[in-house]
Parts: structure tokens; sequence; C-alpha cells
């Protein structure tokens, strides 16, 4: 029996409580949050959790409320993956987190430093820790490792997300506006020839085509994790890959693209009749939050929808016997209308609550137990069917299907 601690209960968080609450082998849960009204909420709509205030601004305090447990599953933003991570050592407890760290080093180098010193700090203490194990990354990874395996060799890597979904009630995210404009304006990373290539955001844009849309999707580059870690591992899990790029389309990328071209995604001051205003905060400001409970969400699709639809594709070009092959994944997952009938959460956090809840069971029934810190791409075939298996009874499933490519 394990006692796990969710740190964070939002969107995220909050299913993979309710999921690790039918599980048998979970004996304790606690729901940490600054929001102890939320934290109280989730817990008593629990049967194994009892809620706490946390500030996990200070260590100490993670780590009095980590005590004890055997599992810390972080659900807060990038800032404080360290702090958490530190507190997880101090009470040997194992780790896992939905995104990688984003220190004042920079993104990539960020990575270098959790990949050597903080693998060796859990490999010391016999600890397991995850990183990035939501949808994307997380399921996006462990996709691209499956297809890559089945290549003698691997060319190129590609995450493809469209969101098409746009509500009648002005919903620009449905997901934290603060981390959404942010992820936007930040510089993007694709890995090409061994290198990671930092570029401008909403760069290369190309028009593409999906199973199941009618039009062709402006796609741009985007900051996200998979071309770091997956370049990083290049040599080592994916068979000297030569290139990675993630790509984002939707009405949201077009809206945030438009207010960077404007300036207006910036923090740097700027004077206004005599005024400093940040235009990221009068944005921010502005902009209409996320819907977060079930009776918000159910008023915006009383309300109507103008369109549903979207994509999740990975995307693999490699070689096998000697043949030029592509192997097209689409993820299938609930959308905005079924998720919220089904679970009374939007698309966006069944998917990567979900998978992050199935993440945090594979953990809790050793399904994967090295020592060390980890991303998805690095689990063997073996905790990867499992991670497939557990997915398909939440109704997230993957199609496959490969398809000769013509000599260069």
């Amino acid at each position: 029996m394990k006692k796990i601690i969710i740190i964070g209960v939002g969107a995220q968080g909050s299913t993979i409580a309710r999921r690790m609450d039918e599980h048998p082998a979970v004996s304790e849960i606690i729901c940490a949050d600054y929001d102890i009204q939320a934290a109280e909420k989730l817990s008593k709509s629990l049967k194994k959790a009892t809620a706490a205030r946390l500030d996990a601004r200070n260590l100490n305090n993670v780590i009095q409320a980590a005590n004890g447990c055997d599992l810390v599953v972080n659900g807060l933003p990038l800032q404080y993956n360290l702090v958490i991570m530190e507190a997880a050592l101090a009470v040997k407890a194992s780790y896992l987190d939905m995104a990688g760290p984003m220190e004042d080093i920079g993104f990539v180098d960020s990575y270098r430093l959790i990949f050597s010193q903080w693998h060796e700090k859990f490999k010391e203490k016999k600890l397991t820790a995850m990183v990035g194990c939501g949808s994307s990354p997380g399921l996006a990874n462990i996709i691209a490792r499956e297809s890559v395996d089945e290549m003698d060799s691997c060319d190129h890597i590609g995450i493809y997300i469209y969101e098409g979904v746009w509500a009648t009630r002005y919903t620009p995210f449905w997901w934290s506006p603060e981390v959404a404009f942010g992820d936007m304006a930040y510089n993007t990373f694709r890995f090409e020839n061994g290198k990671i290539i930092e570029d401008a955001p909403f760069s290369r844009p190309v028009m593409m085509r999906f199973r199941g849309i009618d039009q062709e999707i402006r796609m741009v580059d985007h900051e996200h994790d998979e071309p770091v870690t997956m370049g990083l591992l290049s040599d080592k899990v994916l068979k000297g890959v030569k290139s990675i790029e993630f790509k984002y389309g939707g009405p949201h990328v077009e809206l945030s693209e438009s207010l960077y071209r404007l300036g207006l995604l910036s923090k740097d001051p700027v004077n206004v009749n005599g005024v400093d205003i940040v235009p990221m905060d009068l944005v921010l400001k502005l902009c209409p939050p996320a819907p977060k409970f079930p009776d918000e969400i159910k008023q915006i699709l009383d309300e109507g929808l103008v369109m549903e639809e979207g994509a999740f594709l990975v995307r693999v070009d490699g070689t096998r016997d000697g043949k030029r092959l592509r192997s097209d994944s689409y993820v299938n997952a609930p959308g905005l209308v079924e998720a919220f009938e089904t679970s009374g959460l939007s698309h966006e956090a069944y998917l990567t609550g979900q998978c992050a809840a199935v993440f945090v069971r594979m953990m809790v029934d050793d399904a994967f137990a090295d020592k060390g810190l980890f991303v998805p791409e690095q689990l063997p075939a073996d905790a990867r069917r499992y991670c497939f298996r557990k997915l398909t009874a939440l109704k997230i499933t993957v199609d496959n299907s490969i398809e000769l490519r013509n000599a260069p």
C-alpha cells in the first residue's frame, strides 16, 4: 500500500486524485494546495483523501507536507519543479510531474541539469522520478518511441497538435491564459543534425492536412519539451534521429500570434500617456479566465459551440529493411462535449489529467521502477504497453498507419 501526496489540485491534479482513490494499492492521498478550499472540496469527495494547505515556495513546507509519502505528484507550474523534487529526495519519495523545469539557465540547460545531476540524486537514493508525464509531453513521447523502435533508423519525428474548439462565449483558452500566453511568447526549439536550435515564436509556418479535418491547417513551431528531451536522448533511445519538431495550430494560436506581433505579449513596460504599462499584464487582466468548474463549462456548452474539431498526430519517418517508411499515429480522445458529459472536465483537462493518472498508476504498480530520473521516451516496451492498455480503458487510444515513401 502506498501513500501519495498530490501538490496542486487543479484540473490535472484532481483527476489524478480521483483515479488513485479508486486504486486498491493506494492507502492514503494528501490533496495539497495553496487554496485550502479547493483541496478540502476535492478531499471530501474522495474516500482516502485528506486536505492540506501548502505554500510550495518554501522547501521546508513541502518536506513537512510530504513526510511519510511514497510518491510525490507535482501538479504545479514549472517554476516549482526543482523545489518539489528536492523535497521528494528529502523524504525519500519517488516523484512525477507533467512538464520539465524552467530555470534561469534556460530550458535546454535545465533539462541537461536534471538528466545529469538530478538523475544521479534519485538513483543514489534508490528512487524513481518521472518528468513530463501528461499528454504532450508524455503520451506523445511514448508513441514516438514505439514507432521508432519499429524502424531500423529514424530521420524525423514530428508532433503536431491542432485544437479547433471555439465557443459562442469568448473562451480563448481552456487552460491557464497566463501559462498559455507565456508559452506562446517563448522562443521555440527544434532538433536538427545533432543540435537543438532556438528560434523565434510562431516560426516556420506550414499548411498541413489532418485526418478527419476538411481544410488545411496553419501550423507553427511552438515551445515544447519534446524536441529538447528527444534531441538530448536521440542517440540513446531514438536511433540517432536527425530532426525533431513540435508544431501547434488553431484559433488560440492565431490569436496569440496577432497579440505577439503587436507587442502585447511583452513583459517590458511601455509608457502610455505618462503611465508605464506592462502589455502582458494588460492582456491577462482583460482575458477571460479558463473555465475551471463543471458549472462554468456547462454554461459555455449551453450557449453553444462554433466548432469542435482537432488532431493529435505523432509522425515518424525512417527506414526498415532498406525501405523508407512514414509512421503516422493519431490519438483518439473524448472531445469537449463527451469529456464533460462523462467526467465533468474539459477536453484539455481530460486528456492531460487521464494520461498523467496512468503514468502515476504505472509507478504505484511498479510497472516501471528503474532508479533515477527519466522522461517517457526512456520507458521500456513493457512499461509503454502498460500505459497504452490503461489509457484504452479511459477511451484514449492510438491509431497507427505505416506508409511506404518514395526514394529520395
